[in-house]
C-alpha cells in the first residue's frame, strides 16, 4: 500500500504548464474606497491612543519625567513638573482628538483617491496586473 505523500510525489513529477492570467484595473468603487480607508484610518486612530497611553505609562514609571523636571529646574531655576503639565489624561484627549482628526482626513484622502484614479484610468487606460499559477 502506498502512501498519500508518495501519490503527491507522483503527480508532482509531471510538469505543468504554467498559466498567466492579465488583468486590468480599470475601476474602483468608490464606497468600498471609502469605507476601506475609514476602517483603517479607525484602526490607525486605535493604535495611536493606545501607543501614546503606553509610552506615557513607561515614561512615568522609569523615571523618565523626574530627571526632565530635575534638568528643567536647573535650567530655569523654577520648579517645574513634565508628569503634571503633560498628565495622563491630557495625553489620551491630545490622542483621541488627532486620532478622531486622522480619521476624518484618512477617509477623505482614501476617497480622493478613488476619484482621481478613476479619471486617470480613462487617459491611461488602467493598471495592469499579470497573475500565475505558480
Amino acid at each position: 500500500m502506498s502512501s498519500v505523500a508518495e501519490k503527491l510525489q507522483k503527480k508532482s513529477q509531471r510538469a505543468s504548464a504554467t498559466k498567466q492570467v492579465r488583468l486590468k484595473l480599470v475601476y474602483i468603487d468608490f464606497w468600498s474606497a471609502v469605507k476601506l480607508s475609514f476602517l483603517v484610518a479607525v484602526s490607525l486612530g486605535i493604535v495611536l491612543v493606545v501607543a501614546n497611553m503606553l509610552i506615557w505609562v513607561v515614561l512615568n514609571t522609569t523615571g523618565v519625567f523626574g530627571k526632565i523636571d530635575s534638568l528643567l529646574t536647573d535650567i530655569l531655576n523654577q520648579p517645574f513638573s513634565v508628569a503634571q503639565t503633560f498628565s495622563l489624561p491630557q495625553v489620551a484627549v491630545f490622542s483621541l482628538i488627532v486620532a478622531i482628526l486622522n480619521t476624518v482626513v484618512g477617509t477623505a484622502l482614501g476617497a480622493i483617491t478613488a476619484v482621481l484614479y478613476n479619471f486617470t484610468v480613462r487617459i491611461t487606460g488602467g493598471l495592469l496586473v499579470g497573475f500565475t499559477n505558480n
